[in-house]
């Protein structure tokens, strides 16, 4: 326990207060930015949604999106033909069902196409402050290297880091994402430079 609290509050003082790499300027935005980055770089999300959010500038405009148009903006992100489909079915859900008003709570998020529970937690962090966890493929290795977490799914992961954090999840969340992207890599993982490194045990430690 008291290893985990060094963790924890290591992340938070190493990450003041850190937020999405993705640029969004409102919640619309914000929830086609996060469902395009599923399996797909932030980096490369910012280099599409530019020219995406002129052609469809809010909800409405993309309910009414002709599919292949869509995939043409977006052809470069991984799955693009499924997302485009889900990004039409989620704007004619929120049209239909929330009067053109993005929800902000788990349940009616999740109702959406397109959006999982890592997708719905994402836009309530970033866009309320939620205090969630979500878990992408950073977290999901962090918190297992780390060993905060033994399970095997992203869900079952979720639970351990809200029950050993408790709070401040959502900053914890981008801090990990952070931590992930650019010191803890799959590939190579910069243990040299890490503030963490005398509190890890992970046999992909690499001195």
């Amino acid at each position: 326990m008291e290893r985990n609290l060094q963790i924890k509050e290591l992340f938070l003082k190493k990450f003041d207060k850190p937020v999405t790499e993705l640029k969004f300027k409102n919640l619309y935005e914000l929830i086609v930015c996060v469902m395009l980055s599923a399996q797909c770089t932030d980096k490369r999300v910012n280099l599409i949604t530019p020219n995406l959010f002129k052609a469809y500038p809010d909800i409405k405009s993309l309910a009414n999106a002709n599919l292949s148009s869509l995939k043409s903006y977006i052809q470069s992100c991984s799955f693009f033909n499924n997302k485009a489909q889900n990004l039409i079915k989620m704007a004619k859900a929120v049209c239909e069902n929330f009067n053109g008003e993005i929800p902000l709570n788990e349940k009616d998020l999740k109702s959406l196409a397109g959006v999982g529970q890592k997708t719905a937690h994402v836009v309530l962090i970033e866009w309320c402050g939620a205090n969630f966890m979500a878990v992408d493929t950073h977290v999901f290795r962090v918190s297992h290297r780390l060993n905060l977490s033994k399970a095997k799914t992203p869900e079952a992961t979720e639970e351990d880091l809200t029950r050993i954090f408790k709070d401040n999840l959502n900053y914890l969340h981008q801090a990990m994402v952070l931590f992930g992207r650019y010191t803890c890599k799959a590939k190579k993982p910069l243990c040299k430079e890490c503030f963490l490194s005398h509190l890890c045990t992970s046999k992909d430690k690499e001195i």
